[in-house]
């Protein structure tokens, strides 16, 4: 019996110890990292000189002619 106490304690403490997936600092991070992408993205989408390319492109795609 003590010996299934043991392996069972053995167990247990094996996967306290795993360091499986990520730890919440690195979710942090990548939460970070992964906003601080989608403002620049952003701020480069709503600029004036890629706001004029896109209306430009749309423009000449409704006015072609078949």
């Amino acid at each position: 019996m003590a010996q299934r106490i043991r392996g069972w304690v053995r167990s247990m403490a094996r996967r306290v110890r795993s360091d499986n997936g990520m730890t919440t600092s690195e979710y942090a991070v990548g939460t970070i990292a992964a906003c601080a992408f989608a403002a620049v993205l952003y701020k480069v989408v709503t600029s004036q000189p890629v706001m004029s390319a896109l209306q430009s492109l749309l423009k000449d795609a409704l006015d072609a002619k078949f």
